[in-house]
């Protein structure tokens, strides 16, 4: 849809007298092979004609030279030919000029392999910066200076990383030394972009290359510090053969699935952030005392400073404050098992303590576990319907107050426990326990 969206944009440009091709993504990965995701059009045609020309658009960076073009199901992005000029913020250029030639528009691109044009009529590839070169050789090359395309936008430091993760390239010599020599301003960098590609990174199915290339290219301390102290941290051996806590959380990310939740995704990676801090080597074994408490305190911190969402910060955070709960679950009372097995994000939590197990131990005894117990457990038993409600305590004369969830609450798990099965027994069993006051 996007690709015929996109042939018809340029076709109608070039009817108008511009020129218009396909760049960027779209082009590298036709020439990769792959499927071919975002279609991008640039053309000499500046930002007011092609607002002209298809007037259903979004001029979400026309000041940039940028429209977005609403045509059929399709958005695509329609970028004029520019060059740009000083970068005061690390992300935006102070002003553009337009231009008449490609080349000068590729020139100002991130990465060979995404400076690429193709037009579209006959697939003829235009290549002004070795862009084909460097994917025979997988390289991810900055264009011209590498110091100055990383001073011009921060934020390719973390594409360079992500796109040789997705790709499997190797990030070539000079545009690693300036990486390196830039990391520390990364943090100059909003932090919804750099979360934005912290979460592409971590859902596209090469997290741990791409964790392991922040690590050798110092980006990680800069975004992720508390991740980045998990380097060096032992374990004790007879649960965690593997290594070290960073060894553990690498072989986590290497486990997760291609689309996955962004949630499970960052659970995954913050899981064990507590074990820093909360390291002591007692006199039997190495210790982690209550870390799964602190680093759900800790990974709520880290979300907020990522920006997410509270919804997802809310998921995340319970993955990491409940993760080590299992262990319990051989011992649960019926009515706490069903709580822990019924609440929200549940199948995301049984999905973190498989990959938890098969990068340490490897004992999927309490996941399987948990499944057994979850398919002995037909819904109307997990979430049965509710014997009594506040406005029930009150007609049996209770005064409302603190007092209604914990009756309340004692109510459903005798429920649960299978004691109670009408509200008429309900009543009774809270009349015994809790007499009403005269």
């Amino acid at each position: 849809m996007s690709e015929a969206a996109a042939q018809r944009i340029v076709s109608e440009l070039r009817a108008a007298g511009f020129q218009a091709l396909f760049a960027g993504g779209a082009v590298r990965d036709r020439l990769l092979g792959l499927a071919a995701q975002d279609y991008d059009v640039t053309t000499d045609a500046p930002p007011e004609a092609v607002m002209r020309l298809f007037p259903r658009h979004s001029a979400v960076g026309a000041k940039f030279g940028v429209v977005l073009v609403h045509l059929d199901a399709a958005s695509i992005e329609v970028a004029t030919f520019r060059t740009d000029a000083s970068y005061r913020d690390g992300r935006h250029p102070e002003k553009v000029a337009y231009a008449t030639d490609p080349r000068e528009d590729v020139a100002r691109r991130d990465f060979t392999i995404n400076g690429l044009l193709m037009v579209p009529e006959t697939g003829e590839v235009l290549d002004f910066v070795g862009g084909r070169a460097d994917l025979d050789r997988g390289l991810i090359r900055a264009i011209g200076d590498p110091d100055r395309r990383f001073n011009e936008d921060r934020l390719r430091m973390l594409r360079a990383v992500r796109f040789a993760a997705r790709l499997g390239f190797e990030i070539e010599a000079g545009t690693l030394a300036a990486i390196r020599a830039q990391a520390a301003a990364i943090v100059e960098i909003s932090p919804e972009r750099n979360r934005d590609e912290l979460l592409k990174m971590l859902t596209e199915g090469h997290a741990r290359r791409a964790f392991e290339l922040l690590d050798t290219t110092n980006l990680l301390a800069p975004i992720l510090p508390e991740v980045a102290a998990m380097r060096g941290v032992e374990q004790p051996p007879q649960f965690h053969p593997e290594g070290d806590v960073w060894t553990h959380t690498l072989m986590l990310l290497e486990g997760l699935k291609p689309g996955c939740a962004p949630a499970l995704a960052l659970g995954a990676l913050l899981h064990d952030v507590g074990k820093p801090p909360t390291f002591e080597r007692a006199p039997d074994r190495i210790r982690f005392n209550n870390h799964a408490a602190i680093g759900a305190r800790m990974a709520a911190r880290i979300c907020d400073r990522l920006r997410l969402a509270n919804h997802e910060k809310d998921a995340v955070v319970a993955l990491v404050a409940e993760h080590m709960k299992f262990p319990e679950l051989p011992r649960m009372r019926v009515s706490t098992r069903k709580r822990f097995l019924r609440q929200p994000g549940f199948d995301q939590l049984l999905e973190l303590l498989r990959l938890d197990t098969l990068a340490s131990h490897g004992d999927l005894e309490l996941y399987d576990l948990a499944r057994e117990h979850l398919a002995q457990l037909p819904p109307e038993q997990l979430r049965p319907p509710r014997l009594l409600t506040g406005r029930d305590l009150q007609e049996m004369g209770y005064r409302p107050g603190p007092e209604f969830k914990a009756i309340l609450t004692e109510v459903e798990d005798a429920q649960l426990e299978g004691q109670l099965t009408d509200a008429e027994t309900a009543r009774k069993f809270v009349r015994e326990r809790h007499p009403v006051p005269h």
